[in-house]
């Protein structure tokens, strides 16, 4: 055994590990963890990589190579013997443990590892890489990881741990609070966060061997949060995967639908690229900037997915599939590197970014531009190397960061942090309420913004797309927005709701009497800005803000029995389901608008159904059917009389609906002249009998503008294909009454060990209305599928 296995073996002697295999699930991945200690204790000495037993990265093999002799005996100083400890800890300790997919589970904390050192973490961070698993799934204590690897280990070893338990489930309130814990951890030591980054994209390659539900749950919060922290962080590297692997698992005909069309042209592409660099390279060594390194860069699959959905383009339509970098010595070279890249080829106007001279808040800096090269346009950045390893790897790449990791160190890069000082800040402020307003914020804290303006020093604030004032005051800080009366948009005075653009220099004048107005809220754009007011609004106004929730309900429901539907368990139980205490709190939120009337309502109504339900027999769905009113609201539309007449074009006919196709409005229909004096039949032009009636008969017919047709109903019969359930057929029309949509007529066919058949006649008052119900009730858990059909 090794001098680690050794000292694993003294400090956990006796211990508290209960006798017999242990199995577990840790994060949907280990799946047995019996016997790491007591199978340590018989494993015979290690004096090669080879005598684990598992693949181990070439560095690792060289620093157990290097490895002096007593190492574990004393915390080691060396950043070789360091390294090879632990390993060798978290090996021992691991032993006996499996993931899902059946591999040893030391194999994940080797690839977090690696990670780690790819990014050019520190000894100490790629050491937290390999024992970032042992406390919470072994004996050991953080006092024993002091013991062996000092406390700076030790911390990020606990900093990770605490991390553990955050999986985001439906609940905001736990998402919140576990979000929180994360950022709390980061304020204290953001190399915590390196950590967790590298152990959620190694678990993202291996997300196979689970269960699909979880695939989706995982994939959905590294795309939400996870990536978009690694894109905060500058570790591009981390976040292009990490949007690769969700989009491949969130979107998987789309990630395949890109993978072949990038593909398919990819060496037409390639060489096409490769004579657009070596041109650039002699250009550039013509101008005595030979020292330049040109290379294409192929675009990441979920990049170019969504800025066709962004932009609403096709695949061909998007040129920046693959682009060039230019890597410069000096920052004195890009921008002459710059000035040849315009010289060479044509520059496309709007398409410029100074990045180098206005860097992001990540500390991202480059050049960015775009030219028409041959006969295609390309994308080029330009940047130095130093530079680079920033875009690649972020704060890693920082020497602040390798030495002490706390974001509050003295320097000009803390303001980069302001993001997470505001997000800490406000938690503290507001304790645990409000989660929803939270996640909110912070999914737009952790995005990236499209609008830099200054601060009158002159300092780089980014906030998203159509800011204004306000939404400038509370990033600066909550109570210059509280306190906020005015603002000067270079130098002069301008309303506060009008919207920042890009170099804007922003003065926010504020006065201790001033206050929010819930007028802000028709213009503020950030998720920030907008419940800070509402936050203050509901601490400021609660009594008023309950009288006015009060009469917005009365309002709606009557005086009749009023007070005692507000003090019912039915309000209390709409109170809970908005994840509030009670029946005051959900008014006062009603107030505020913190939760909407239609919101409140519709819960009610829902409530007083289930209870209502509870104290009423189940019956069939044929007795359902059988019950339902045969009284149709919806009148056929008589002689066509001009202006009046719904259709227009067949001005004094008789006409009626085709029951073949039922036409709507919004429809493309046609008319048929009937044989026998029987007037005239309206079609949709689809509709497979139109094909029939020869050209003769065919009258040109549409619909009246100048007519509501709102106030009208038409018959469409619709046939829905379920799961045989008691009650399917009431749920599908206590779905439909709560959008206020009349049936008319309900049959049910059902057949043994078959799906059920119901066919519905619903009085609908035009073609739009007629998709968003077939959407509504698709959704339905028990629906398998839903058609139009004619009337018989």
């Amino acid at each position: 055994m090794s001098p680690v296995g050794a000292a694993v073996k003294a400090a956990a002697a006796g211990a508290r590990r209960p006798s017999g295999p242990v199995a577990a699930e840790v994060g949907g991945l280990v799946v047995d963890r019996s016997g790491a200690v007591e199978a340590a204790a018989a494993r015979p000495r290690i004096l090669r990589p080879a005598d684990y037993g598992v693949p181990l990265p070439e560095w690792l093999q060289r620093c157990i190579e290097h490895v002096p002799p007593g190492v574990g005996d004393v915390c080691p100083t060396d950043a070789e013997a360091l390294l090879a400890s632990a390993f060798d800890f978290a090996y021992q300790l691991h032993d006996g443990q499996y993931r899902a997919s059946g591999e040893p589970y030391i194999i994940h904390p080797i690839a977090v590892a690696d990670l780690l050192r790819d990014i050019g973490a520190s000894a100490g961070v790629i050491a937290a890489g390999f024992l970032h698993d042992v406390v919470e799934d072994t004996d050991v204590t953080p006092e024993e990881i002091e013991a062996h690897f000092g406390p700076e280990v030790r911390a990020l070893v606990e900093g990770v741990t605490k991390l553990g338990g955050i999986h985001f489930t439906n609940h905001t309130q736990a998402q919140a609070e576990n979000l929180r814990r994360m950022f709390l951890a980061m304020a204290s030591d953001i190399r915590v966060v390196l950590v967790k980054l590298a152990d959620r994209l190694h678990n993202m390659r291996t997300l196979g061997a689970l269960k699909p539900e979880k695939q989706q749950r995982i994939a959905r919060e590294t795309r939400e949060i996870y990536a978009p922290l690694a894109n905060r962080l500058g570790i591009g590297r981390f976040k292009w995967e990490l949007e690769d692997l969700a989009f491949k698992m969130l979107e998987p005909e789309a990630f395949r639908d890109m993978q072949q069309q990038v593909s398919t042209k990819r060496s037409e592409r390639e060489q096409r690229l490769a004579v657009t660099v070596q041109l650039l390279r002699d250009r550039l060594a013509a101008a005595g900037l030979q020292d330049c390194e040109v290379s294409g860069r192929p675009k990441h699959l979920y990049g170019i997915w969504s800025k066709m959905e962004r932009q609403q383009k096709a695949f061909h339509e998007i040129y920046d599939v693959a682009a060039l970098r230019i890597l410069c010595p000096s920052l004195e070279a890009c921008y002459r590197a710059l000035a040849v890249v315009h010289d060479t080829f044509r520059p496309i106007p709007g398409r410029f970014k100074d990045y180098i001279g206005l860097p992001k808040p990540n500390g991202y800096q480059s050049l960015h531009t775009a030219v028409i090269g041959r006969h295609r346009p390309v994308e080029v950045q330009i940047r130095t190397s130093d530079m680079h390893q920033v875009a690649e790897y972020g704060i890693a790449a920082h020497w602040k960061y390798k030495e002490g990791g706390s974001p509050a160190s003295t320097g000009g890069d803390t303001e980069r942090f302001n993001w997470l000082r505001q997000l800490v800040d406000w938690q503290k402020e507001d304790g645990g309420e409000d989660s929803s307003d939270y996640l909110a914020s912070i999914k737009e804290d952790l995005f990236d913004e499209e609008v830099f303006v200054f601060t009158p020093k002159g300092d780089v604030v980014g906030l998203r797309k159509g800011s204004t004032a306000v939404d400038f005051a509370f990033r600066i800080h909550s109570e210059v927005g509280n306190h906020c009366q005015g603002v000067r948009i270079n130098d002069r005075l301008c309303p506060l709701a009008t919207p920042l653009q890009n170099g804007d220099f922003v003065q926010v004048i504020t006065a201790k009497n001033a206050h929010p107005s819930l007028d802000w809220l028709n213009f503020v754009a950030t998720p920030t800005a907008r419940n800070r007011i509402r936050q203050w609004y509901k601490r400021s106004h609660r009594e008023d803000n309950i009288q006015r929730g009060t009469d917005m309900l009365e309002r709606e429901l009557g005086r009749e029995g009023f007070d005692g539907l507000l003090n019912g368990e039915a309000m209390a139980r709409v109170a809970r389901r908005c994840n509030l205490v009670g029946t005051e709190d959900l008014l006062a939120a009603l107030g505020f608008g913190g939760v909407t009337l239609h919101q409140v309502l519709n819960r009610l109504r829902e409530e007083i159904r289930l209870a209502t339900e509870a104290a009423t027999p189940v019956l069939s769905n044929e007795q359902v059917a059988a019950g339902v009113g045969s009284q149709a609201t919806a009148v056929p539309p008589g002689p066509g009389s001009g202006a009046g007449s719904p259709i227009l074009g067949v001005e004094g006919l008789e006409y009626r609906m085709g029951g073949c196709c039922s036409p709507l409005p919004g429809e493309p229909i046609l008319g048929s002249v009937a044989l026998g004096n029987h007037g005239i039949t309206i079609h949709r032009q689809d509709c497979s009998n139109v094909a029939q009636v020869p050209l003769e008969r065919r009258l040109p017919v549409r619909w009246n503008p100048a007519i509501d047709q709102g106030k009208r109903r038409y018959p469409v019969q619709l046939r829905i294909e379920v799961l045989d359930r008691v009650g399917v057929l009431k749920d599908i029309l206590t779905r439909l009454s709560d959008h206020r949509i009349n049936v008319s007529d309900a049959r049910v066919r059902t057949a043994y060990d078959k799906p059920a058949r119901i066919d519905l006649r619903v009085e609908l008052i035009s073609a739009g209305q007629l998709r968003t119900t077939m959407d509504q009730i698709r959704s339905m858990a028990d629906v398998l599928d839903i058609c139009r059909t004619g009337i018989g």
